[in-house]
């Protein structure tokens, strides 16, 4: 299961995180973001110990996607370092997720 991210434990949580972190911006309003949520959580599943996989939920933590410049949703960004080193706009193939988060290990 995804972890949830907020404006309150984004920066300890991801930012401040030793492993890599991926970050799915989503809003329950978003057709994409609920097809989306399942992959997302076999993801974390697969991936766990080894990355951190989460959600933000746009409209509960405004600051951080603003933050991050999310204008549209889903929008799924990658961390390494504490750093964004990728992003995903829109809905993708689980496939697609996958070979990045290989790509941070």
């Amino acid at each position: 299961m995804a972890l949830e991210f907020d404006d309150s434990n984004f920066e300890e949580e991801v930012v401040n995180s030793e492993t890599p972190v991926v970050v799915d911006f989503s809003a329950t309003w978003c057709g994409p973001c609920q097809q989306l949520a399942p992959i997302i959580d076999e993801l974390a599943g697969e991936y766990e110990g080894r990355v951190k996989i989460g959600k933000v939920d746009i409209d509960k933590a405004q600051a951080t996607a603003a933050s991050y410049g999310i204008m549209s949703v889903p929008c799924v960004l990658y961390f390494k370092g504490g750093e964004k080193v990728d992003q995903d706009i829109g809905l993708n193939p689980k496939s697609v997720y996958k070979e990045k988060i290989d790509g941070l290990l």
